[in-house]
């Protein structure tokens, strides 16, 4: 193979990985609905924004349809979510969500980019009062009214309405997520997105070397293929 087939051919699979790890985390967001709410878009509406979400980034329909059965419980392949928690450079908190079939290679790989990256990783529970897990929704505005919109939000438990952009930003206790979801649908609304997010209730400054170690800490993480998401308490600029 000649240098320049042999870099195309690296490109292409540097690209393939991509891809790869972005279908993971979006057919994570489809397994996760359906355990959730059920395989049924029409009455669960965290599917319905996910397939959405899949389509746009191009899924194949196998890969959808495997990662619902993985939902219901029916396909044997005995994932589970599991939750790991550390601090980054700098003492930033950093929340880790994967889905694994291999809890020991997991925790192996998870310990090894925190402390290979200036971070520590701690024990489950250790953040709880650094993150909320919140619900949240974000609507486009669209030709609505605003002050009634934001009226029906606040009767189903929004504790927070945010105009960011072209859309509506709302936040509330991850309990509250059917009681707006179902009055969304009943407005004949469908959200950009749909989910369950850790919201800091504290925030941690970092800069220079600091923080450059922290995005190689939190890189790392992303790229591994068990990780579905990290959160953490970084103080935005």
């Amino acid at each position: 193979m000649g240098r320049k087939s042999a870099k195309i051919a690296a490109r292409k699979g540097a690209q393939d990985k991509l891809r790869s790890q972005i279908y993971t985390k979006l057919l994570f967001e489809v397994t996760k609905a359906v355990k959730i709410g059920g395989e049924d878009p029409d009455t669960n509406f965290m599917l319905r924004v996910a397939l959405g979400k899949c389509k746009k980034g191009n899924v194949p329909r196998d890969n959808i349809d495997r990662a619902i059965k993985k939902g219901l419980g029916s396909d044997g392949d005995g994932f589970s979510d599991v939750n790991y928690e550390g601090y980054g450079p700098g003492g930033v908190a950093v929340f880790v969500e994967t889905s694994t079939n291999n809890v020991t290679r997991t925790i192996a790989n998870i310990r090894y980019c925190f402390s290979r990256n200036g971070g520590n990783l701690g024990t489950p529970g250790s953040l709880q009062f650094i993150f909320d897990h919140k619900a949240i929704f974000e609507v486009l505005k669209a030709e609505m009214d605003e002050d009634e919109f934001m009226l029906d939000m606040i009767d189903v438990g929004a504790e927070d309405i945010e105009p960011e952009g072209d859309v509506f930003v709302i936040t509330a206790e991850k309990e509250d997520f059917g009681s707006i979801q179902i009055r969304l649908e009943e407005l004949g609304i469908t959200p950009e997105e749909a989910s369950l997010e850790r919201i800091p209730t504290s925030y941690k400054s970092a800069d220079g070397d600091i923080l450059d170690q922290l995005y190689k800490l939190i890189d790392a993480l992303e790229m591994d293929e068990d990780v579905i998401r990290v959160f953490t308490n970084l103080e935005d600029d």
